[in-house]
């Protein structure tokens, strides 16, 4: 589904982690808006809405995008993270306009689509 009227003016990136992966998870958490400015939303250590696993979710301006994601990609520490835009339909965001770094995941897709996230 292309959207050529959409303007993007922010993302989501959650960063992934099981119960092992949780000191990279904080030290990740930590670097990121000492370097961005960001929004760090909730630490969450189990699955949640759509999420298959622990997660926590940076938000940051579309003008960040071009310095944010390559810096996530050579500091993600082995974490899986996805980015997507926010252009309020959360299931094509989570889906068509997704991008991975790292292992893409399974996200619920029906939590979203029952949900409004």
């Amino acid at each position: 589904m292309t959207r050529p009227d959409t303007k993007i003016e922010a993302f989501h990136a959650h960063v992934y982690f099981e119960a092992e992966q949780q000191p990279q998870a904080r030290r990740l958490r930590e670097l990121i808006p000492s370097r961005f400015d960001v929004n760090l939303g909730r630490w969450r250590e189990v699955a949640y809405g759509p999420h298959p696993t622990g997660a926590y979710q940076v938000e940051f301006a579309g003008e960040l995008f071009g310095e944010l994601v390559p810096w996530l990609m050579l500091h993600r520490d082995g974490l899986d993270i996805l980015v997507h835009p926010l252009t309020g339909d959360d299931v094509v965001d989570h889906t068509d306009y997704a991008m991975w770094l790292g292992t893409p995941l399974t996200l619920n897709i029906d939590f979203l689509r029952r949900n409004s996230y």
